[in-house]
């Protein structure tokens, strides 16, 4: 769970819309394919009726878990991603790439 409350605190939003954000921010990176909740489904942000996969805000960092393409160069996507998220959010950002898979394909053309 989140150590953010719904309210928010030091004049940052309330966690559901931090998160939101960060998600979206997120899968704009190019080379990600998609947020990741952990090997067990572990990491997200609880939110009242609904959850954000891959995005956990705790009161001293935010943690961003990811699936990136087997193109992408790793530790630059990460880089990036961490830049990205520390725009929106205070504190360190820790990042975790869980898989590398194939990108996704591309409609056909036409």
């Amino acid at each position: 769970m989140t150590g953010v409350p719904e309210g928010g605190c030091r004049g940052e939003p309330p966690a559901g819309e931090q998160a939101d954000r960060i998600a979206a921010a997120v899968t704009a990176v190019p080379g990600v394919v998609g947020l990741h909740a952990g090997s067990f489904g572990e990491v997200g942000t609880y939110l009242p009726g609904r959850r954000v996969p891959g995005i956990r805000i705790g009161d001293e960092a935010t943690e961003v878990h990811v699936s990136v393409g087997c193109d992408a160069p790793v530790r630059e996507t990460a880089a990036l991603i961490r830049r990205t998220v520390a725009a929106i959010t205070e504190g360190p950002v820790h990042i975790t790439i869980e898989d590398v898979v194939p990108p996704l394909p591309h409609p056909p053309e036409g």
